[in-house]
């Protein structure tokens, strides 16, 4: 069944608008008509099996037949910290940890990142880009949100943001003692996890020594050194695996 994703604000007692874009699609391209099911969810982790009763050129008005928790959304929220790669790269970076269960993107500015987002707009561009595709990615997953992607961050911002969370680490290339596997469970009940994953030039020296000065444990992936675009998504898996809701 098709899931779109609206607002809490377009829920209204037994009704739900979708408008926008979604609104065309579910008309033109999907060709649906009064009468069709579709699943609708709140962003917020609550899906409502609704029926179309009218279709207009802006908006879809649909009848809630029943509404339950999304059973897609894992039990543990982690945030992938990206360095900035190349565009295409972080565009499949959003889709494939999405697909597993993401959370939170938030982009990382990084000494080696090649890509260079210096001014507001270019940065809002991007943004706005990047959360659509979290969005698409969402809907055919058939996830009960859609990842925020976040404001670019520097390491001093990522590594005071770090402490929020219940656990944070940096897989790094040159780590040859802790592994992730040793971290994912050195503590239980692990609610919130964050890991930083470089760009393609890898880490410079002086950002893993502050990192750990601050802390925070840098593992090794194993023997196989790891492109930025497949680290995010295996460290992502392995997360899940271990304290998540893949098994």
């Amino acid at each position: 069944m098709p899931k779109f994703f609206v607002t809490s604000d377009k829920i209204n007692d037994d009704w739900i608008i979708i408008d926008s874009e979604d609104a065309k699609h579910i008309s033109r391209v999907l060709r649906m008509g009064e009468g069709d099911m579709l699943t609708v969810c709140d962003s917020q982790g609550t899906d409502y099996e609704a029926e179309i009763v009218s279709l207009g050129q802006q908006e879809i008005v649909c009848k809630i037949n029943s509404k339950s928790a999304s059973v897609s959304e894992p039990d543990i929220k982690v945030t992938l910290f990206q360095g900035l790669p190349k565009a295409s790269k972080m565009e499949y970076i959003i889709q494939k940890t999405t697909e597993l269960g993401i959370t939170e993107i938030v982009p990382a500015k990084l000494s080696r990142c090649v890509v260079k987002i210096d001014n507001k707009k270019d940065e809002s561009k991007k943004l706005d880009r990047w959360q659509k595709i979290s969005e698409s990615a969402a809907k055919q997953s058939g996830r009960g949100i859609i990842p925020k992607i976040s404001p670019i961050m520097t390491l001093d911002e990522i590594i005071e943001k770090s402490k929020e969370f219940d656990l944070f680490f940096v897989p790094y290339e040159c780590e040859e003692q802790k592994t992730l596997r040793e971290v994912l469970l050195s503590k239980k009940d692990v609610k919130s996890a964050g890991f930083l994953i470089g760009p393609e030039g890898g880490f410079d020296i002086a950002e893993t020594e502050k990192l750990r000065n601050a802390g925070i444990d840098t593992v090794t992936l194993g023997k196989r050194i790891l492109r930025t675009e497949t680290a995010g998504e295996a460290v992502l898996a392995m997360t899940m695996y271990e304290i998540g809701d893949i098994n």
